[in-house]
């Protein structure tokens, strides 16, 4: 029987029942990203208290319970009952979606949160919540439980608090998230990249279940942010330029230090929020930063010298901090910046600053001079031999590279390549997979460390130009997902230490020059079995010892044939698609950058060419290592 579909069925979600219905569209997910954005939410408040000039200290505890408090100095949510609404102004910021005082400017020059959903998400996805607020002598608590109050606005205390702030207590709700377990480094990091951001501001984070406890504040801002990214790294001049200056309301500040290898480290962040994707303001900064040093360059340099976007940036770290009054974002997760008008602003302001730091510091200029111009004759070298290659490989007409085994499928949304660790493995998986939409890759080997190489190097790679072909969507200022010839590139490597290293090679080379290709969901690991199990009447696949103990305790009562997988090379083309490429029955997991500030470090201390930090970081996280293949 049809069900019927009138009026009466169209349903309107009150205050906040939309974000426990969908929370994902609020915080992006319900597993760690979205668990850990709730916190962002609510210090982002705090931050636009210091953005205001009224708030000098934050501090973040992580309970035992997985709850959190955030307390901080600055004026105070208002209490007093709206003129309109008749109730408090804590509870209509508390419950209702779109409330705050950040739409009209005048309480909140520059800020952050512009939507007025930020706390208000955090109160609905929380088992309880519980606001105090002080404000000119007195204190105000109400408690909230999934969103609803379950209290009434109340003074609680009156005379014995001179200062005025807000303390925000929160756990999130079991029922929303698939884990309310929250990392101490992911929330030290955040809390660290924010106390760079802001010059003088105190923040203290504490975790009661390990008892550790930090506070950070940089007096030199993002100078010394821009330090501590290229702290691995061998810097060309120890103190990094810094560019300040204003125009239209718009408030800039930009670091840059140039560094030894060849690599570019851009972050760019307005009112304190990271925008990952870019936008406007950071085209701004590549605009004004070519064209200071192609002006620089020519009054220098004597011989006529033609430098591009990727000449001046290879080897830059650069921070740029940007305060604006009316920001554009693209969605509530604040990726993107849109206005238009910030292109001009922050290229303005970079040139005309850029080009008299230059002018007064000639030695810091003629180490600039130096690396731009060593980078752009090495591109050229480099481009020259990629052309060569083109025309002897026949890859201008767009050939394919003669070890792809391609798929018949045309639509790349359908289509999805296996990059194959051996030729071995390589040849099961030819024969064992669906030819309408999967191609194959084999790589005979370790690709280049990417890390520590320059790009005529790996422009000469073999295995790296066959993946650079087989993706087609080009690398660095080329690369566009519009050549992108399939939706998944899954890669499926061994499942021991070098099958680990073959990975991570391989995804360095994607983060550092096909990045986009990871932040679009197009990358995957494929996990292979450690195990097949025979059974009595059954085989069984299986992915950690974990399984095995789980498997064997179930069937105790059967004889089981056990073999422990090596390599993929050892499975026939039947298991190697049953177990790792059958759509139905695989297990693939989709590579993201969720923090790319702590990408590029661990990155740059994994594969860089500094072994110290190395070294570090295997002695700090080695007792961590539970599944160790020696």
């Amino acid at each position: 029987m049809e069900e019927e579909y009138g009026a009466k069925q169209i349903k309107v979600l009150k205050d906040l029942e939309a974000v426990r219905k969908t929370p994902s569209m609020y915080i992006g997910s319900t597993g760690p990203r979205g668990l850990h954005h709730l916190i962002s939410e609510v210090v982002d408040n705090s931050i636009d208290e210091v953005l205001a000039g009224c708030c000098q200290n934050i501090k973040v505890t992580i309970h035992s319970d997985n709850s959190i408090t955030v307390v901080d100095d600055g004026r105070g949510i208002p209490v007093a009952p709206h003129p309109v609404y008749k109730k408090s102004a804590l509870e209509l910021v508390m419950t209702s979606l779109h409330a705050g005082g950040k739409f009209d400017n005048k309480i909140y020059r520059v800020a952050g949160g512009l939507h007025g959903v930020g706390v208000s998400v955090v109160n609905a996805l929380s088992e309880w919540l519980e606001a105090k607020i002080a404000r000119e002598g007195r204190i105000w608590r109400q408690r909230y439980k999934r969103g609803k109050p379950t209290t009434k606005v109340k003074c609680i205390g009156e005379g014995s608090c001179p200062k005025n702030g807000t303390e925000i207590s929160f756990r999130p709700d079991p029922e929303i998230f698939e884990s309310i377990e929250f990392d101490w480094e992911r929330v030290t990091r955040r809390l660290r990249e924010l106390a760079f951001l802001n010059q003088g501001l105190n923040i203290e984070v504490e975790d009661e279940r390990s008892g550790r406890r930090r506070t950070f504040a940089y007096e030199g801002g993002i100078r010394t942010f821009v330090k501590h990214l290229n702290r691995n790294r061998e810097v060309i001049f120890d103190e990094p330029i810094y560019l300040q200056g204003e125009k239209d309301d718009v408030v800039l500040e930009v670091a840059i230090q140039y560094n030894q290898s060849f690599i570019q480290d851009i972050f760019a962040f307005v009112n304190d929020i990271n925008t990952e994707e870019g936008g406007t303001h950071l085209s701004g900064f590549k605009s004004g930063l070519t064209r200071t040093i192609n002006d620089y360059v020519k009054k220098k340099e004597n011989q006529p010298i033609v430098l591009l976007g990727e000449d001046v940036r290879e080897g830059l770290t650069a921070i740029i901090n940007m305060k604006m009054p009316d920001p554009q974002f693209e969605g509530q997760t604040k990726t993107r910046l849109g206005n238009t008008e910030a292109k001009g602003i922050v290229e303005s302001i970079v040139y005309g600053n850029l080009s008299r730091y230059l002018e007064e510091n000639p030695t810091i200029g003629k180490l600039v001079i130096q690396n731009v111009v060593s980078a752009s004759r090495v591109r050229q070298t480099a481009q020259k031999a990629r052309e060569v290659a083109r025309r002897k490989e026949g890859l201008v007409g767009g050939a394919l590279p003669g070890k792809l085994a391609a798929c018949s499928e045309d639509d790349p949304e359908k289509s999805e390549l296996f990059i194959v660790e051996g030729d071995s493995a390589g040849g099961s998986a030819k024969q064992g997979r669906d030819r309408r939409f999967q191609a194959i890759l084999p790589l005979r080997g370790k690709i280049l460390n990417v890390e520590k190489t320059h790009l005529l190097r790996i422009l000469n790679n073999e295995e790296i130009k066959s993946m650079i072909a087989a993706i087609g969507t080009g690398i660095k200022e080329e690369f566009s997902l519009s050549g992108l010839r399939y939706s998944k590139v899954i890669l499926m490597s061994d499942a021991d230490v070098d099958g680990a290293h073959i990975r991570t090679l391989i995804l360095t080379f994607f983060y550092r020059y096909m990045q986009d290709l990871i932040r679009e969901g197009h990358v995957y690991i494929a996990q292979p079995p450690l195990y097949k199990v025979n059974g009595k009447n059954k085989e069984y696949f299986l992915y950690s010892e974990e399984n095995l103990k789980e498997l064997t305790k179930e069937l105790s009562q059967q004889k089981l044939e056990v073999q422990r997988y090596k390599g993929l090379g050892e499975m026939n083309p039947d298991q190697l698609w049953q177990a790792t490429m059958n759509p139905a029955t695989r297990t693939i997991f989709q590579v993201s950058i969720e923090d790319a500030v702590q990408a590029d470090e661990l990155f740059t201390i994994l594969m860089g060419g500094e072994v110290e930090p190395r070294r570090r970081f295997i002695e700090d996280h080695a007792l961590e290592v539970t599944n160790l293949d020696i």
